[in-house]
């Protein structure tokens, strides 16, 4: 498996298909017994975890994981103090992050009372802080809700914007749907599949392989064309987007704004 610079890559699986023990050896918190993992050439069997982890920044599934300061502000500033930034430096840097991902305000909170969307959010700062070229993040949607994940999304695909390679492990179909990456398919400690988000989260004989689900939208597509014949197309859409598409298809014209919208797939990144 090959994760090229400025790539996103989205490792998915069902629960123990070895998604966050591959995440670990990025960095070297685990080391290959056979084969090799290599970062930039660098054999990871023989650099330290400190030295990894200023390319390869690791963000926890369980925030309460990467926490044991009694503030916000001292979370983020310990990672930099410990990389040999000034205190000048790591100030800045800190409000800088802290600003950037909504934090500043909380910045003299125990990290230990913030929501679960601040907690995630503040992990991702913390890394960020040092500006890592990859960025790992270990199931960043896990104990979010509806409102939580957006948001997540829209900092991640900020981070994307950037040009800096993110992987992510995740079972959360619908969220990998709307941020489409690369897809790389585990089951069993084994890679079953690799490719675009639209190619593999559309094939249900291939998602079944990693005991996952089709996501809500295509799979409504494909029931629709399997009981009406409509010969709607199953692409990763998302919801006002597959709204047009409804509208086109069983009513006159797609409505106000639907076709630029469709013209304009995300145009952020």
């Amino acid at each position: 498996m090959r994760i090229a610079e400025g790539e996103v890559v989205a490792i998915m699986g069902e629960n123990g298909a070895g998604k966050t023990t591959l995440l670990k050896h990025l960095n070297g918190l685990l080391k290959p017994s056979k084969g090799r993992v290599k970062v930039d050439s660098v054999d990871t069997r023989e650099a330290t975890v400190a030295t990894l982890a200023r390319k390869v920044g690791l963000v926890f599934q369980n925030p309460d994981s990467m926490f044991f300061c009694t503030s916000v502000m001292e979370e983020v500033m310990y990672g930099l103090y410990m990389f040999g930034y000034s205190e000048e430096e790591a100030r800045e840097r800190c409000r800088e992050v802290l600003e950037r991902f909504d934090l500043w305000s909380l910045r003299d909170k125990s990290p230990f009372i913030l929501s679960g969307g601040e907690k995630k959010r503040l992990t991702i700062a913390i890394v960020m802080a040092w500006s890592p070229k990859y960025l790992v993040i270990d199931e960043p949607t896990s104990g979010q809700d509806r409102e939580g994940k957006q948001r997540l999304l829209q900092t991640i695909e900020t981070i994307m914007g950037e040009g800096r390679s993110i992987i992510l492990s995740t079972h959360d179909v619908e969220f990998v749907a709307d941020l489409e990456p690369r897809v790389v398919l585990m089951s069993q400690g084994q890679v079953v599949a690799e490719g675009e988000a639209r190619e593999i989260l559309t094939d249900r004989a291939l998602l079944e392989k990693a005991s996952l689900l089709v996501p809500q939208i295509p799979s409504l597509f494909l029931e629709l064309n399997r009981r009406c014949g409509v010969g709607l197309e199953h692409r990763l859409l998302r919801v006002e987007e597959a709204v047009c598409v409804l509208r086109g298809r069983f009513f006159r014209g797609s409505g106000v704004g639907c076709d630029e919208l469709l013209d304009s797939r995300r145009p952020q990144i």
